[in-house]
């Protein structure tokens, strides 16, 4: 069964409502919190996310990867914040029109940084690990 981007929504999926030219580009890209407290993120993969090889192409998970660091840490943002680190292992491939899913863990806090891991996959196969470190942004006078 084809899962469709009217299904994650159906599922309790959304976006994150501001208007992100790249994002909504590539995307777009949901998100949902889980029973447990916890975020998943998700996306339906299509041909325009392929590479010449018919694998979803690594700019684009990556590009999932830094959104789902945001969303594993929705709970914890308090603000605006950037990403100042990012790595990513590439286990395996992903392939057109498989739900592409994140998950993942803050593994530290502090005042200014979190630290943020996890995994993307495709139903039981893993297709990319990944961390990053998210700053938080002090508004500055005259800043929206």
């Amino acid at each position: 069964m084809t899962v469709t981007t009217e299904d994650l929504i159906a599922r309790g999926y959304s976006t994150w409502g501001d208007a992100d030219p790249f994002e909504d580009m590539i995307g777009p890209f949901y998100h949902k919190q889980n029973d447990d407290g916890t975020y998943r993120s998700a996306f339906v993969s299509e041909r325009r996310h392929c590479n010449t090889s018919g694998a979803l192409h690594g700019g684009l998970l990556m590009s999932f990867a830094d959104y789902s660091l945001f969303a594993i840490a929705k709970k914890d943002l308090d603000g605006m914040c950037v990403t100042v680190g990012f790595n990513a292992e590439f286990i395996s491939a992903g392939q057109e029109g498989e739900l592409i899913e994140a998950t993942g863990e803050i593994v530290r806090a502090t005042r200014s940084l979190l630290f943020v891991r996890g995994t993307i996959f495709a139903g039981e196969r893993t297709i990319l690990a990944f961390s990053g470190i998210l700053k938080r942004v002090r508004k500055r006078e005259g800043l929206a």
